[in-house]
Formats: structure tokens, sequence, C-alpha cells
């Protein structure tokens, strides 16, 4: 996969990410889907500008925190049942986005469990702030 990096907006950025966080999740349009949580598959880039994330002085408190991801997914998941995984990659990209240290965030997510002829079914968004 091409990195975003590569983007003209992104030049000055680093990349954050988290690589296959695995959830157990109420989601799917389905009856069946509606009665029981299944697996999902959650990976997130956030692209940093570096003159907000570079520490000089070696502290948490100088860059974004991966605890900032999974915390943020946790409570969009905690809302309750999930038609969409659009839905659910549109509100945590918003989610990502809202942080003021990230200017772009990259989110897919995937059911590994749908078919058995294949690694999974998927969704994935990219978006950059405006006005940057």
């Amino acid at each position: 996969m091409l990195s975003a990096l590569y983007h003209p907006q992104l030049s000055d950025c680093r990349r954050l990410f988290l690589r296959n966080y695995e959830v157990l999740i109420n989601i799917g349009v389905y009856e069946f889907e509606k009665k029981g949580e299944q697996r999902l598959m959650i990976n997130v880039d956030l692209y940093i500008p570096l003159a907000v994330s570079t520490p000089t002085h070696d502290q948490l408190d100088e860059v974004v925190d991966y605890d900032f991801i999974r915390d943020t997914i946790a409570k969009l998941m905690a809302r309750g049942h999930i038609q969409l995984q659009e839905s659910l990659c549109d509100d945590i990209v918003r989610a990502m986005l809202a942080h003021p240290h990230v200017r772009a965030a990259r989110v897919s997510t995937m059911k590994p469990d749908v078919y058995p002829d294949c690694e999974g079914v998927g969704v994935e968004v990219f978006s950059i702030k405006e006005g940057v």
C-alpha cells in the first residue's frame, strides 16, 4: 500500500498507526448479526505534523498517545449496535480528526468471518482536515 505521506499536504507529517486491532462488536444489518457480537479488525493511521509530534524531552505528553486511538474507538463502540462498517469508519475518522494535532486519518475495518473463501470484507476511508 502506498503511504499517504506522499500526499503534498502530509509531507511534513509522521504516521502513527494501530494495526489489526481485534474487537468484538455488535455490527450488521441482518437479523442474525443483530443477535450477537462478531469479530472486527480495525486499522488506523494518523498523520501528525512533525512540528507538534517531535519530542524534545522524550516524554509522552509531547506526542499523540496510542491510547487516544483505542479509547476513542471503545467509546464509539459503547454506543450500541452499528448497522454498517461504513458508518463506523466515518465516525472513527471524524473522532480522530477532532484531535487538534491530527491533520489526516485513514481508517479501515474488516469482518474476517463473513465468507469462508476470503480473508474478510471491509471498508476504508481517508480524510484530511479542511483548511490545512
